[in-house]
């Protein structure tokens, strides 16, 4: 296989990461064995982890790892389906996520949201008319993209709402 396209991601976010993703028992044969999921996810592993379903949306490992075993073109192969999956598989993400990175196991997030600490080369005679707004990440209590369920989007998107209209001012947008 070549490059991996959208249409690639498309399948693999769709049907391979999906409430009804074949589930199976046996060790899956993962197609992109030079991926990050082939160095990781071993029998014994699967054996402790594939039974086990998140708590927010009942991902499974299973779901986690499709497009590694899907496609053959996978460097990391590998997707959460909620906040509980870097939990609950804990023993399969930390070291993937760990070797991705760089990082070691003892490394620490911090997270700094000081707007006055921003620093760029905005040029004020070239002002923003219009901007979009992508989430990414999870908001406590749904599952993220891979494992939300339809219930939590419309929970998401009520949430989404609310928020958007206490927005005042020049954040208010049209």
């Amino acid at each position: 296989m070549g490059d991996f396209t959208f249409s690639d991601f498309f399948s693999c976010t769709v049907f391979c990461i999906s409430p009804f993703s074949k589930m199976t028992d046996s060790f899956p044969d993962i197609k992109s064995k030079h991926s990050l999921v082939a160095k990781y996810v071993t029998e014994p592993l699967w054996e402790k982890l594939s039974r086990a379903k998140t708590k927010t949306s009942g991902f499974t490992l299973s779901q986690a790892i499709a497009c590694a075993v899907e496609f053959d073109n996978q460097h990391c192969g590998i997707y959460a389906g909620d906040w509980d999956t870097y939990k609950v598989f804990g023993d399969v993400f930390d070291p993937l996520i760990q070797e991705y990175h760089g990082i070691s196991a003892d490394s620490v997030h911090t997270s700094d949201m000081d707007v006055n600490k921003i620093k760029g080369n905005i040029d004020p005679k070239a002002p923003v008319h219009s901007t979009r707004i992508r989430v990414g990440r999870s908001i406590d209590g749904f599952g993220l993209s891979p494992g939300i369920t339809k219930e939590q989007r419309l929970g998401v998107e009520n949430l989404m709402k609310k928020a958007f209209a206490n927005l005042e001012g020049d954040l208010a947008g049209t």
